[in-house]
């Protein structure tokens, strides 16, 4: 008796479901990934102008020929005002200090700030704003209250007070860290808070926080346990944001005068402020450089938070998509319709 042979059935066929790779999760790639046009180009531009200034303040004791501070090399005395030449590549200041090793020692200072000051805003701003969303009555009213009015003050006017109650007219490395810290947080605190506070009565109504509430669990198991984890999701999007802030507060205060001293670290605000004379002398390289740094720092990191900010949005991150989609087909039917007229012919 012949064997019978099996047939496939001839309905559509099965498809595999093909999970991406890991690396493809991760926060800054996956925000890459979706991407398109414009978007991408604005991301990019940014992750690698945000790349740069991390690296360099990572790698200056590497990157720097000098030191922030130092004022003579094997040869003797470094020469005033020098332009740029083999031995210092972006020149000297009015000073004596190596342009471009002051420029690369103050990535580190930069990024010092942004840590100290973000870190204490987010820390403030969260745990305010999930007891004041969470619990709400009077608690909530008076911290909104304080919240509206702390946000109306110029962050660079609370610097200025701050670094003088903190520094005493002393200018050190961590007295100009901390008065600018300090200030930013002031500033940044109701940024977190209302974002957080926001988020924590959306989240207090649904159902998984009931039903934790139902098996007795207390108020603040729930706020650390469930609120807080879905709460946060928002947060990195305004810290890239606040990060150019700090920044440029930092540089504020240094032009101004209440910046940090070339022998506690090095400061691009302070570089600026003492090239104001060398501009009418056609000095250019001791001011230039510093200035370009400030902006282009503050650059990527905005490019990084808008474009973040955007990819956060479903309706502006799928509207290239969608575009790119339409195209698709009318191009692939513009491209059929002179061969069908052809063949007709």
């Amino acid at each position: 008796m012949p064997a019978t042979v099996p047939t496939r059935p001839s309905g559509p066929a099965v498809q595999i479901e093909r999970k991406d790779p890991l690396w493809t999760k991760i926060p800054v790639l996956a925000q890459v990934r979706m991407s398109v046009g414009v978007q991408r180009t604005m991301l990019i531009s940014g992750l690698i102008l945000t790349g740069i200034f991390v690296v360099s303040a990572l790698f200056a004791p590497l990157i720097a020929p000098y030191g922030f501070s130092q004022l003579a090399g094997a040869n003797g005395n470094f020469p005033t005002q020098d332009p740029p030449s083999s031995a210092h590549i972006w020149g000297t200041t009015v000073g004596g200090y190596d342009v471009f090793s002051r420029v690369v020692w103050g990535t580190q200072t930069a990024i010092l700030v942004i840590i100290v000051a973000v870190i204490l805003s987010i820390f403030a701003g969260v745990a305010l704003g999930l007891v004041s969303g969470y619990l709400g009555g009077w608690l909530d009213r008076v911290l909104v209250v304080v919240a509206d009015a702390v946000y109306a003050f110029p962050s660079l006017l609370v610097a200025i007070v701050m670094s003088i109650v903190i520094s005493h007219g002393q200018s050190s490395l961590w007295g100009g860290i901390m008065a600018a810290a300090i200030s930013i947080t002031v500033v940044f605190i109701p940024q977190y808070f209302r974002v957080v506070r926001a988020e924590a009565i959306r989240l207090k109504a649904e159902p998984f926080v009931e039903s934790a509430k139902v098996i007795g669990a207390s108020s603040w198991r729930i706020m650390a346990r469930h609120v807080f984890r879905n709460a946060t999701r928002s947060i990195p999007l305004i810290f890239t944001l606040n990060a150019s802030e700090a920044i440029l507060t930092l540089a504020g205060l240094g032009f101004l005068g209440f910046g940090i001293e070339p022998t506690g670290a090095a400061e691009w605000g302070y570089d600026l402020n003492k090239a104001l004379s060398d501009v009418t002398a056609g000095i250019w390289w001791t001011g230039v450089f510093p200035g370009l740094a400030i902006v282009l720092t503050v650059l990527g990191l905005t490019l990084v938070g808008e474009s973040m900010n955007d990819l956060a949005d479903a309706r502006i991150r799928t509207r290239g998509k969608k575009k790119s989609a339409a195209k698709g087909p009318e191009g692939a039917a513009g491209a059929a319709t002179p061969s069908t007229e052809g063949g007709a012919a």
